[in-house]
């Protein structure tokens, strides 16, 4: 099958922490325990772990590809998943709350979560070692919420546009079947922060993320270098739901999102990518993608005049379609920005999506854990860092022992 231009890059995986915020990445399924799999795809069920893997990757083991005269072969659950588990506390008796605030008023606060991951899900019982049990309704483990409030509650996947009413809030009331398969929402408790207060609120949500992303400990001693870079990320897209269509609509030739930073922070840069319908095989066609920062007054480029260039030999058999993407710096935008994607060929954009990085204004020391097994005991390591300055921080180094096997690493925002 000939595939062209069959993958993209797009914005970075920055996580912003808020304050009272943890995430801690476990390099193995099933969390605390060991037996809590939380996961997004399909269930391969492989060696009684669920969710998915592969027998076949060097991801896991790159010192052995190197110069590598064979495949890497087959090992049953040669590379699995991990898990990043955020916890969000909000402080409310400082103010550091608003940090994660998108609206707010003496009856409501809404908070917004964005994640570079996706929101995984553990599926019911009856659906468990099904292939696709999480899309079943009654999946757990991706989002709860702990506390004593009883106010109403409500989430968004939309980044507002509409509503679904959850109940009134309880200790332990799990919202995992509404945000699963997303990269953000927004929750609404019905109450003024200072009713809020004193119930003791707590929001958990889990991920699924690659293991190769998480720093592992070797042997002997460790240093670690830290770097913050002062930056965050809100995006339209890619699920279709939060891509806040503005003009045209998604699968046509023409399709404008739009977003802008909360709390009107200055966006600095924009990345923006496309699926498109391409043909089979790709037509002669330019795909265009511009941004406005005035409402669609002016525009500037973020990619021009990209087409594919095949490549003979070619066989029968084709992928219809194909992806193109681009970046632009910004001038620290603090308000919406559009994004526009256009085609000569009348190719349908089948899923678009724009990502705009801006500038954290509140920055808070960072605590950074990690946790290993060595002769089947447990250990820890901690550090904190102060306020992030954007520079490389190499002072912290500790001594993992002869062969630790690493078991998570966790940023904690004070």
């Amino acid at each position: 099958m000939a595939y062209y231009a069959g993958g993209y890059a797009t914005v970075p995986p920055i996580v912003h922490l808020r304050s009272g915020e943890s995430l801690r990445r476990y390099l193995k399924p099933g969390l605390e325990d060991g037996k809590t799999f939380v996961y997004w795809g399909i269930n391969y069920n492989t060696a009684g772990i669920p969710g998915p893997e592969r027998s076949r990757s060097w991801v896991n083991q790159p010192q052995n590809m190197y110069r590598a005269k064979r495949d890497c072969g087959h090992k049953p659950g040669q590379a699995r998943y991990a898990n990043a588990m955020y916890t969000y506390t909000p402080d409310f008796t400082s103010g550091k709350y608003k940090e994660g605030v998108i609206d707010e008023s003496d009856k409501q606060v809404t908070f917004e979560f964005y994640t570079p991951y996706v929101i995984a899900a553990a599926p019911p019982p009856e659906a468990a070692k099904e292939q696709w049990g999480i899309y079943k309704s009654g999946c757990t483990g991706g989002l709860v919420i702990q506390g004593s409030m009883t106010c109403p509650v409500e989430v968004s996947t939309d980044r507002g546009k509409t509503w679904q009413q959850a109940g009134a809030a309880k200790d332990g009331m799990d919202l995992t079947d509404v945000v699963k398969g997303h990269s953000q929402y927004w929750i609404r408790f019905g109450a003024a922060a200072k009713e809020l207060a004193d119930a003791g609120l707590s929001i958990r949500t889990v991920c699924q993320c690659a293991p190769a992303l998480i720093p592992h400990l070797k042997g002997g001693k460790n240093t670690v270098t830290f770097a913050a870079s002062g930056k965050a990320v809100i995006s339209a897209g890619p699920n279709l739901d939060q891509a806040h269509v503005v003009a045209g609509k998604i699968a046509s030739p023409s399709v404008t999102l739009q977003l802008a930073a909360p709390r009107r922070a200055a966006a600095i840069h924009v990345y923006a990518a496309s699926r498109q319908a391409s043909g089979a095989p790709p037509g002669d066609c330019l795909y265009n993608i511009d941004c406005s920062a005035d409402g669609g007054k002016t525009w500037k480029p973020v990619l021009k005049d990209w087409k594919i260039i095949r490549h003979k030999p070619e066989p029968k058999d084709w992928w219809s379609h194909s992806f193109c993407y681009g970046d632009a710096a910004l001038p620290g935008v603090a308000g919406p920005v559009r994004v526009r994607f256009t085609n000569t060929g009348g190719r349908a954009f089948t899923r678009p999506e724009a990502h705009l990085v801006y500038e954290v204004r509140n920055t808070s020391p960072v605590k950074v854990t990690f946790a290993w097994k060595e002769d089947g005991a447990v250990k820890t390591a901690a550090h904190t860092y102060e306020a992030p300055s954007g520079k490389a921080d190499t002072s912290w180094s500790f001594d993992a022992g002869a062969k630790p096997e690493t078991l998570w690493v966790e940023y904690a925002a004070d």
